[in-house]
């Protein structure tokens, strides 16, 4: 992270603050499969962390044989079953409609998706239910490792910036992503920064 945290800093004056009060980036990455990822972001959508890992661990408790129940388990399981573990109607097809695609190879192993690019991984993947840009985005960012991804339509992302740069309003997602480019290839750590910032709500003078 290094050589992003100097690109950054050497492209905006206002990161060098930034990240001279924060630190080292310290972005975590989750070791799971782009098909267990997906249903995991599902599961957590606007829910509280801890209800959702409620849920989560009655879903995997439902097949003690495995680690994390398969496609085939899932699609194997009566909706009852799903909404017993406390899944909406919703997240319960979504999460079906994540089986399918696994299934049949859209969802593509962590192996095979090394092969994809970004783009490419983006538009395979929003053709499932519940699974938008920014779910996609997250599943690059934290499974994947991918260090030149910017969710625009972040809200935290945009507020972050907005609290970098000193602005009265939030830059639109189309205007952030072109002010974003300079931040490129190091964009999932520029977007992390910007959560750091977002979470401080504290403004950073321009240095100078």
């Amino acid at each position: 992270m290094r050589a992003a945290a100097t690109h950054l800093k050497t492209v905006c004056p206002r990161f060098r603050v930034l990240i001279g009060r924060i630190g080292p980036c310290t972005m975590e990455q989750e070791k799971h499969e782009p098909y267990q990822a997906l249903v995991r972001a599902i599961a957590y959508q606007q829910l509280h962390g801890n209800a959702a890992r409620a849920i989560l661990g009655r879903f995997v408790a439902l097949h003690p044989d495995v680690p994390f129940p398969t496609p085939a388990h899932v699609l194997a399981t009566s909706d009852e079953a799903m909404r017993a573990c406390g899944f909406s109607a919703n997240k319960t097809a979504s999460i079906r409609d994540i089986a399918a695609h696994a299934a049949n190879g859209v969802v593509p192993t962590r192996r095979a998706a090394a092969r994809l690019s970004d783009a490419a991984l983006i538009e395979r993947l929003t053709v499932i239910r519940g699974v938008g840009r920014w779910t996609v985005e997250m599943l690059l960012m934290f499974t994947l490792d991918r260090k030149d991804i910017l969710p625009v339509d972040d809200f935290g992302v945009r507020e972050g910036y907005r609290i970098l740069h000193e602005l009265e309003a939030q830059p639109k997602p189309k205007e952030l992503a072109k002010l974003g480019e300079v931040w490129a290839p190091w964009r999932s750590v520029a977007a992390w920064y910007l959560w750091r910032a977002a979470d401080e709500g504290k403004p950073v003078k321009q240095p100078g």
